[in-house]
């Protein structure tokens, strides 16, 4: 095991009747602003609740965040904050939603020119307004880092940023409002939360049998979830379950003593940045293209997964490889994603385009021990075309 850092400050509240908390955790007298997405939280009463907790609170309003959060919009809302001198941030929605107000609390108080460094440049992030989020999405786990990623439309852009200064203080998980949510939502979500895993797991091992059955256990839950809640998404226990393990996914527990790979999530993020496709969709596109390419290198942990996670136990080291790889795609999609770039109507243009930005910024050498080069990606890409 590598030596570690852990620390997470995040107040979680978890269940129906949670959302009066607020009241509780904003101080006293605090400018707030309440920052949320497209609308869905005036459809599932989470709008009525916030309001209500907030009552007595000088209070604006600041909607539009979209699903992959902008750094255009997010600086309109920076700018109503410094107007009108905004002290308290409380996010409602899912992870663009958190991510937006991740950024926007940082970028309200950023000094060092145009906020967009803090994500193009790491330019360094030392203070930011603090905030609450009401989650009603399970997908990204935002709710509980210091992660954030911002789109930005200009350039065709999708950046990350992960700091201490935005964590939360504080995050109401609320399942019965996911319960509403649309089938690709849902199998979006338990996507990401799938992948946000195996980005953490599937590396190489380096004998850490707790964090590797923390996360084998949170993957065979969603394996095992998926089904109840993708045909029901109102199965309130389902619903728990998921969002309980999106957030367990990305909280930083499953990280401490382990390498990281997070190469699949920065090939996504191109995709999304010039085709728009849904994240969660990319990731599964991604993740089993680059695991055939890199086998042999992460043939360790691959075995490790088909046999905890799927049950493989039986054939040759590449037979049981080969499985653990199908496995996922077909787990994948089960919930209606599709897990070829021809599903999205993706060209070998966009490979190309792709390949030639890692190189021109130099990402020649991304993920667990630098296995991810811009060759490696156009085979991963190649591979699910």
């Amino acid at each position: 095991m590598k030596d570690f850092e852990f620390y997470n400050p995040v107040k979680v509240f978890f269940g129906k009747d949670q959302v009066a908390q607020i009241t509780g955790q904003v101080p006293a007298g605090s400018k707030v602003i309440l920052i949320y997405g497209g609308g869905s939280i005036f459809k599932n009463g989470v709008y009525d609740r916030v309001k209500s907790a907030l009552k007595g609170y000088d209070l604006t309003e600041f909607g539009g965040i979209e699903p992959n959060p902008t750094y255009e919009t997010s600086m309109k809302a920076v700018e109503i904050i410094k107007q009108k001198n905004i002290s308290y941030i409380i996010a409602a929605g899912g992870g663009s939603v958190i991510d937006a107000t991740k950024f926007i609390a940082a970028a309200a108080l950023f000094k060092n020119g145009d906020p967009w460094k803090i994500l193009s440049e790491g330019a360094e992030v030392t203070e930011a307004i603090p905030f609450g989020c009401v989650l009603t999405l399970p997908a990204t786990g935002t709710e509980m880092n210091k992660n954030s990623v911002i789109s930005r439309k200009s350039t065709q852009e999708k950046m990350a940023f992960s700091v201490p200064p935005v964590f939360p203080k504080f995050s109401i998980l609320l399942p019965d409002a996911a319960g509403s949510l649309p089938q690709k939502q849902v199998a979006n979500g338990i996507v990401d939360a799938f992948v946000h895993v195996t980005e953490q797991y599937l590396t190489y091992p380096v004998n850490a049998p707790i964090q590797d059955r923390f996360a084998e256990a949170i993957m065979i839950t969603l394996i095992e979830e998926a089904p109840k809640v993708y045909a029901k998404p109102d199965d309130y226990e389902a619903m728990s379950n998921l969002m309980w393990s999106a957030t367990m996914a990305l909280n930083g527990l499953i990280s401490c003593g382990v390498p990281g790979d997070w190469s699949v999530h920065s090939i996504g993020h191109e995709l999304t940045a010039f085709h728009g496709i849904d994240h969660a969709r990319t990731l599964a596109i991604v993740l089993p293209g680059l695991w055939k390419t890199l086998r042999e290198e992460k043939k360790g942990k691959l075995l490790q997964y088909g046999e905890r996670v799927w049950g493989i136990k039986s054939g040759t080291e590449e037979e049981r490889v080969t499985a653990a790889i199908d496995k996922t795609e077909k787990f994948f999609q089960s919930l209606g994603i599709g897990t070829r770039l021809s599903d999205y109507g993706v060209k070998k243009d966009t490979i190309d385009r792709i390949v030639t930005r890692f190189e021109e910024r130099k990402w020649l050498s991304m993920g667990d021990r630098g296995l991810t080069t811009p060759q490696v990606t156009r085979k991963a890409l190649e591979i699910q075309l």
